[in-house]
């Protein structure tokens, strides 16, 4: 607040950062940013908006919040599934050099520029990568379309991940159950196709609306909605406070159940060893870890992986770290949730997944095909668990566990919209929820392919997203208020 804080301020005439003209007086304020409502709707150039008008800021309310929160954007299925096969593919442990060089040298400097960006344009009070990328570059209007991007990422991607975490949703519940007994690998399979939709062309909607697979997702669609309506404090971080210790009780009890297990089937190079040494041994037959280490495909996954499950590079993080408060933490936090998401991804899942597949299944059954997030995670896992004493209850324990990590990592790819909508035009939290899910809706139906499963919907609309983002009213001017 500039000398005049103390006078009565009854409207508020938004000019740009740094200069909001009142009466007869300029004084900095809501960060040092003020806004112009001209560039977006030319009728209303000199409209005067009052003081109940004016956007109200959110922060985090805790420090343990904001790490939670940023750790379960990025912990989600990537980190259970994708992983896992990712290392047994390339190497086992001979993948973790290419890993650990792209966790060090790439994800974390990244995480920690995301962090800073987000805190610095935060701080000045903006919290959409459009504002964020403006702001941090003077006012340039060509960043602004650049930060749209990121918003239209990020919608596209909650269209078809919201489908995946209704797949978890509906697999826990069967397990709860009691309806997972199947008794082969191909009725596994079977099944899969059918709550995915590859069974057959159209075959997800043969069931109309009470489809078991159309039902869970719209729940998960409706409770991502719910928290992301009730903003960042009363929604996403009380969420992640529940969430997080809830999915690492899940995956710490499975865990042990795993490494506990010794020789489930008898049979000769299937005990607890034998998986953890398929996972995690530098060389497989047949492949010495120099042979892995000159594949340049295991660098490349090892780089794609990080950015994967950090969710680098679409926005999140900025978004996430601009409702911090100006005396946070953000190195220790930021270094915090990375190692989090390390842990997750690199422990637990890595001495999980893999190991329980060659126990019960066999080194022979781990194919590429059978590697693949999918393939591990819907076919996979579930013949383990069919053949695991009490595997109806730790099948349950795990597909919830993902369902928890899905939904963590959904609402971070909700927020970066929601920022947008609500400084590029003005919406309240009412509104914009309502814009985004109305868009959301519309990419989610058009996820779907008759014949090959999921994809990306292409119907996204960044020209809308950065003509927001271009006019937007956050009109930034040559010299950013230091605050």
């Amino acid at each position: 607040m500039g000398e005049n804080d103390g006078e009565q301020k009854p409207e508020r005439r938004f000019l740009g950062v740094g200069h909001c003209q009142c009466a007869a007086h300029v004084f900095q304020d809501y960060g040092g940013c003020c806004w112009d409502i001209s560039s977006t709707y030319p009728a209303t150039s000199g409209v005067v908006l009052s003081n109940s008008q004016m956007p109200k800021k959110e922060n985090w309310a805790t420090q343990i919040g904001v790490i939670l929160a940023v750790t379960g954007s990025a912990v989600g299925l990537g980190n259970f599934l994708r992983f896992p096969g990712q290392a047994a593919l390339y190497g086992g442990g001979a993948f973790m050099i290419p890993y650990f060089c792209a966790f060090f040298l790439l994800g974390l400097p990244i995480a920690w520029a995301e962090w800073t960006l987000g805190r610095y344009a935060g701080i000045r009070g903006f919290n959409s990568a459009p504002g964020i990328f403006r702001c941090v570059t003077g006012g340039r209007r060509s960043m602004a379309y650049a930060g749209s991007f990121c918003v239209t990422l990020t919608t596209i991607i909650f269209s078809y991940y919201i489908f995946i975490e209704g797949w978890c949703l509906l697999y826990a519940l069967r397990y709860l159950f009691g309806m997972m007994q199947l008794g082969s690998p191909e009725k596994f399979a079977e099944l899969f196709g059918q709550t995915s939709g590859v069974g057959s062309h159209g075959s997800l909607f043969s069931g109309g609306i009470l489809n078991p697979s159309l039902l869970c997702t719209f729940a998960c669609f409706a409770l991502n909605f719910f928290l992301i309506y009730r903003g960042v404090v009363r929604g996403i971080e009380w969420f992640c406070k529940l969430a997080l210790p809830a999915l690492l009780i899940c995956s710490i009890i499975i865990l042990i159940r795993v490494l506990t297990l010794g020789n489930p089937t008898g049979i000769e190079g299937q005990g607890v060893l034998d998986g953890l040494g398929y996972a995690w041994n530098p060389s497989h037959p047949g492949k010495t870890v120099l042979e892995t280490l000159a594949d340049p495909m295991a660098w490349l996954a090892g780089a794609g992986q990080v950015f994967f499950s950090l969710s680098l590079g679409f926005g999140v993080i900025c978004t996430y770290a601009s409702y911090t408060k100006r005396d946070d933490d953000i190195a220790l936090s930021s270094l915090t949730a990375v190692s989090g998401n390390g842990f997750c991804e690199a422990v637990i899942a890595g001495l999980m997944v893999v190991p329980a597949a060659v126990m019960f299944l066999g080194v022979d059954y781990l194919t590429p095909e059978n590697l693949g997030t999918f393939g591990v995670g819907f076919q996979a896992l579930p013949n383990v668990f069919d053949r695991m004493p009490l595997g109806s209850v730790f099948g349950f324990l795990f597909f919830f566990l993902l369902f928890l990590a899905a939904v963590t990592s959904s609402i971070s790819t909700l927020q970066p919209g929601i920022a947008l909508l609500e400084e590029g035009l003005l919406l309240s939290r009412k509104s914009s929820v309502t814009v985004m899910g109305m868009d959301t809706e519309t990419k989610s139906s058009l996820s779907y392919r008759n014949t090959a499963g999921i994809c990306i919907s292409t119907v996204a609309n960044p020209v809308l997203a950065s003509r927001i983002a271009a006019s937007t009213r956050f009109s930034i001017s040559a010299s950013v208020s230091d605050g």
